[in-house]
C-alpha cells in the first residue's frame, strides 16, 4: 500500500464518522473503518471488508490498552511525544496484517527487552576511552616530569642518584611528598636501591592536585598510590607466582529497582517478598511470603473512596487488614474502605512517599511446589579437578525476570572454567562468587544447566548457594476490580503495580 492510499483513506475518515452512532465502525466500498474514541482523539483500525470484525475489535481493545501504557496524556502533544514507542508497541500486536497472540506484559517486555550486543558494544568503546584517558594522563605526567627535570636542573637543585641497580629514580618526588632538606638529604653512596619501579608508585590518586616540591613533610615515608599505574607492579608480582586478589568493581545487581513516581491520580501497589530456604538434598527447610498492598493519591480531591479488590483464591494465603479498614466490608465483598466512610484517605503530600498500607498477607508451606525456583548441586572430584553441575528447574506459574544464582568458591588465583552455561556468568575475585545470570525465565527456558571446573576441594565450599529474581504475577494473584467514588460521579482513573521480589532466597 503507498503512502499516497494511505493518506486517502486517513482523510476520508473524519467524513465517514457520524455523531451519535452507537456502533464504531463504518464500511466504504473497498475499506472498513474500526474505531474506538479516545477522549478528543480517535484509535483507529483500516481493514478489507473481508477480515473477521469480531477479531478486528479485539486487536482494536488490545491497542487501546497499550495507547495509556506509553502515552502520558490522551491528548495530540502526549501521543506526539511517544509517537515511537506506540509504534513500537503496535508493531508487537499487528505481524503482516494479523493480529498477534500477544498481552499488554508481553508487548511491554517485548519492547523493554535488552540487547546483550548492544551491552557489549559499550562495554568495548568504554574500555577504549578508559585506555585514551590512562594514556593522556602519563602523557601530561611525563610533560610535568620533564618541565621539573629541566627546573631543577637550571637551579642546581637536585642530583641525579644512582640506585645499587642499575635503574635511575625519575623526578616524581614530589608525588611521593618527598622534600629535600636543603640539598643535603640524599648523599652519594646512600644505598637506597631503588630502580625503575617506583613509577608504579609515584602516581597521584584520582582528583588529587599535584602538591609541590617544597611542600613540608607529613610524617609518613612514602604515599603509595592506587591508580592504574600499579597494574605493573602486580603484572610483576603475578609472574613471580604471588596470589593477587584484584580490586573488582561490585556490578550492579539486580536487586529492586525503584519504582519510578507514579503519573495517575491513584497508585495500588501490591508487593509480596519471598524468603525461602531449600535443602540442598531436596525439600523444603522454610517457604515463607509476605504481602501488601499500598495506596498512593495524588489529589485531595480523589481520597473519598472505596477500592475493590479480587483474590486468587488461594486458600493457603492468610489476609489482614489495616486496623482503621472496615473488615466486616472486606468480608462481605472484597472492598476496602475505612470505617468512616466520610473520612478520605491520606495523600501523597501529607502522607508516607511509599503508600498507605490497606492489606497484608502472608503463606507458609512446606510443599516443594510451591517454590517457583529450585537449584540442584552436584560437585565430582576427578582426579585433580572438581566437576560442578548447577541446574535449575522454574515452576511454570511465574515468568521470572533479572534472576541472578551466586555459588560460593574457594579462593582461586584466576576465574573458574566455565565449560557450559545456558546464560551469561561473572566472576567476582574479591568475594570468591560465581554469578550465575538469566535475564528472563519461561516458557521457552523453564529449566537450564551450568558447568564448570575448579580445583580439588570439599563439596560444602559451595553452599549456601543464594538466589535473587523478581516477577510481575504474585501468589497471592490479587487484582484490583475498581475504585468506588464515595462523593459520586464517575470513577478516578487507577494504576496497579504488581511485584514478587525475593529477600532471602537461599540454599544450604
Amino acid at each position: 500500500m503507498t503512502r499516497i492510499r494511505i493518506e486517502a483513506l486517513l482523510a476520508a475518515f473524519p467524513k465517514l464518522v457520524g455523531t451519535g452512532k452507537q456502533h464504531t465502525y463504518v464500511e466504504t466500498e473497498n475499506v472498513r473503518y474500526v474505531y474506538q474514541p479516545i477522549e478528543a482523539l480517535y484509535l483507529l483500525l483500516v481493514t478489507n471488508k473481508q477480515s473477521n470484525i469480531l477479531e478486528d475489535l479485539e486487536t482494536l481493545r488490545l491497542l487501546s490498552k497499550l495507547v495509556p501504557e506509553y502515552s502520558v496524556s490522551l491528548d495530540e502533544e502526549g501521543v506526539c511525544k511517544t509517537a515511537f514507542e506506540l509504534i513500537f508497541a503496535f508493531d508487537e500486536v499487528i505481524s503482516l496484517g494479523h493480529k498477534e497472540n500477544v498481552t499488554v506484559a508481553q508487548v511491554k517486555q517485548y519492547c523493554e527487552m535488552e540487547s546483550h550486543e548492544e551491552k557489549l558494544h559499550k562495554l568495548v568503546l568504554q574500555s577504549k576511552i578508559n585506555e585514551t584517558k590512562d594514556v593522556m594522563k602519563r602523557k601530561a605526567s611525563e610533560i610535568d616530569k620533564s618541565k621539573i627535570e629541566k627546573n631543577r636542573g637550571e637551579k642546581g637543585g637536585f642530583m641525579s642518584l644512582q640506585s645499587m641497580g642499575s635503574g635511575r629514580i625519575e623526578s616524581s618526588f614530589n608525588d611521593m611528598n618527598i622534600s629535600s632538606g636543603g640539598g643535603g638529604g640524599f648523599g652519594s653512596g646512600s644505598g637506597f636501591g631503588l630502580t625503575t619501579d617506583i613509577d608504579s608508585f609515584s602516581s597521584k590518586s584520582k582528583g588529587r592536585p599535584p602538591s609541590s616540591a617544597t611542600a613540608p613533610p607529613k610524617g609518613l615515608g612514602m604515599q603509595l598510590g592506587k591508580t592504574q599505574r600499579t597494574n605493573q607492579f602486580l603484572e610483576s608480582l603475578k609472574a613471580e607466582g604471588e596470589v593477587i586478589l584484584e580490586d573488582v568493581q561490585p556490578k550492579a545487581g539486580p536487586a529492586r529497582s525503584a519504582a519510578p513516581p507514579p503519573t495517575d491520580p491513584i497508585t495500588l501497589s501490591a508487593e509480596e517478598r519471598l524468603n525461602v530456604t531449600l535443602k540442598r538434598d531436596g525439600g523444603v527447610s522454610n517457604f515463607d511470603v509476605q504481602g501488601t498492598l499500598s495506596l498512593q493519591i495524588l489529589n485531595q480531591e480523589d481520597a473519598l473512596i472505596q477500592v475493590q479488590i479480587e483474590t486468587g483464591g488461594n486458600p493457603g494465603i492468610l489476609f489482614k487488614t489495616h486496623p482503621n479498614i472496615n473488615k466486616e466490608l472486606f468480608s462481605n465483598e472484597n472492598i476496602l474502605g475505612l470505617k468512616d466512610p466520610n473520612r478520605p484517605f491520606p495523600t501523597g503530600q501529607g502522607g508516607d512517599a511509599a503508600g498507605v498500607g490497606l492489606l497484608k498477607w502472608r503463606m507458609q508451606s512446606v510443599d516443594e511446589s510451591d517454590v517457583p525456583l529450585t537449584i540442584n548441586c552436584w560437585p565430582s572430584v576427578s582426579g585433580n579437578e572438581t566437576y560442578v553441575s548447577i541446574e535449575y528447574e522454574a515452576s511454570s506459574m511465574f515468568d521470572l525476570r533479572n534472576v541472578v544464582i551466586s555459588v560460593p568458591l574457594p579462593a582461586l588465583r584466576e576465574a573458574p572454567n566455565v565449560r557450559q552455561i545456558d546464560g551469561e556468568w561473572r566472576y567476582d575475585s574479591r568475594n570468591s562468587i560465581l554469578e550465575w545470570s538469566i535475564l528472563l525465565i519461561d516458557n521457552s527456558n523453564r529449566s537450564g544447566s551450568m558447568e564448570f571446573v575448579v580445583p580439588p576441594v570439599d563439596s560444602s565450599v559451595f553452599f549456601p548457594i543464594s538466589i535473587r529474581f523478581t516477577a510481575a504475577k504474585t501468589f497471592s494473584d490479587l487484582k484490583v476490580v475498581n475504585v468506588l467514588p464515595l462523593r459520586g460521579g464517575p470513577p478516578p482513573k487507577f494504576s496497579q503495580r504488581t511485584t514478587l521480589i525475593t529477600e532471602n532466597y537461599q540454599v544450604v
